[in-house]
């Protein structure tokens, strides 16, 4: 396939399969490094502006278009607006030898008439409406983000979600020091273990050899709330891929012993890989459903849940959340929510920590599920709890709360 071709096909994937762009594309190296470049302009800045584009074409024309030819006309549109390195007329040829041969007129005709009139401003009376349409999310989140946070932050929340993400760095002190890193002039650490990176973390002996990972900051705070001292025994329930599991096997300094686990056996062989490659030799891993309890367990002195969720806080890195998500599915995530948090609280040691966190915005999965747990479990206390913003660190949203168990 030639780059447009592969770009259609991921979006394919994506729009009509809920598949993740980064999952598909991961191992993905036969394209240069100019091709990679467009490939994921494009699919990412298609995806994160799926409506916003298809409002460019959909007043001209008056029948349903299938899917794949609204794929077709989005990839037009988006290289019409957004790319000026690609010449206008290029940009609709190409994408019009994507289109079944019965199609080619129809998107041919559309984009050269998008094309002539230019960006079409979106007008509608309802200000919610308005401001899905121009940032391409579903009302009924930002209703619920209105209601939850408030007008303003809602606004800067979608208007900032439609920015390009920040790859962030983090050491792993198993393998290289601090020192040893800065050498790397085109390290900047932001605190004790994160860092930026001018260039691309991947291609780095660093980061093949396991010295560093790339981790989002918001999501390095999570385990940085945990208060992790070497001798300690922790459980991370819901473990793979393995990052936050493999912060917490290094600041264990290999002393005490990490519980890793999850549901699916092909996720724990990934977090396997990970510990070994990265020099965390104390884990235990093993599948397991966290929503069930397992009696051979002994007690923690820390435990880490960050449950299945949303995902409404990652939607810079995984725009495709925005289509793949709907109210009914919350309602059941919650639920999962509750059981994980109602047994695995169970294996934490009096006075030792529990962290829960979600990658999420929203209190119904947050706050409100934290309240409920400690209204039914008296022998927590609430020590900390935070929502993160993703303008706040220029990272994903997150929400942690940190509780101690007193009795």
């Amino acid at each position: 396939m030639n780059p447009r071709e592969y770009i259609y096909y991921v979006l394919k994937r994506v729009i009509q399969e809920e598949g993740y762009a980064s999952l598909i594309m991961r191992n993905e190296k036969s394209f240069s490094k100019e091709d990679q470049g467009l490939i994921s302009e494009i699919v990412y800045g298609v995806l994160r502006n799926y409506d916003y584009l298809t409002y460019q074409w959909k007043d001209f024309v008056d029948k349903r278009v299938k899917t794949n030819n609204t794929i077709l006309l989005n990839m037009g549109v988006y290289q019409l607006f957004y790319l000026d390195r690609v010449p206008n007329y290029a940009a609709i040829n190409e994408t019009v030898e994507l289109a079944n041969k019965h199609d080619r007129g129809f998107i041919n005709a559309i984009l050269h008439q998008v094309d002539e009139r230019g960006k079409r401003e979106v007008i509608e009376k309802d200000e919610i409406k308005k401001l899905a349409i121009e940032t391409s999310h579903s009302k009924w989140v930002l209703r619920m983000w209105e209601s939850h946070y408030g007008k303003e932050k809602m606004e800067e929340l979608v208007r900032f979600n439609n920015t390009k993400p920040v790859i962030y760095g983090r050491i792993n002190t198993l393998k290289i020091t601090k020192e040893e890193l800065l050498k790397d002039e085109k390290v900047t650490m932001i605190d004790e273990y994160g860092f930026q990176y001018d260039g691309n973390i991947i291609e780095t002996e660093w980061f093949k050899e396991g010295k560093v990972l790339i981790q989002d900051y918001s999501s390095q705070q999570v385990v940085q709330k945990m208060h992790i001292k070497p001798g300690m025994n922790v459980m991370d329930c819901c473990a793979a891929p393995g990052t936050k599991a493999q912060f917490i096997g290094m600041l264990l300094k290999n002393e005490g012993t990490l519980y890793a686990s999850d549901i699916y056996e092909n996720r724990v062989q990934l977090l396997e890989k990970l510990m070994k490659d990265t020099g965390v030799l104390n884990c235990k891993s093993f599948v397991r459903d966290a929503c069930i309890y397992d009696e051979s367990l002994p007690k923690m002195d820390a435990i880490l849940l960050d449950v299945p969720c949303s995902g409404l806080g990652d939607l810079r890195h995984k725009p495709e959340i925005k289509r793949h998500i709907f109210p009914e599915a919350i309602d059941t995530l919650v639920n999962i929510q509750e059981r994980i948090l109602d047994v695995n609280s169970s294996y934490c040691k009096k006075d030792g920590i529990l962290v829960y966190s979600t990658c999420t915005l929203n209190k119904k999965e947050n706050e409100y599920q934290i309240k409920r747990f400690l209204n039914k479990h008296p022998e927590f206390e609430l020590e900390e709890e935070k929502t993160i913003f993703p303008m706040e660190y220029n990272s994903d949203g997150f929400y942690i709360a940190r509780l101690r168990r007193i009795v």
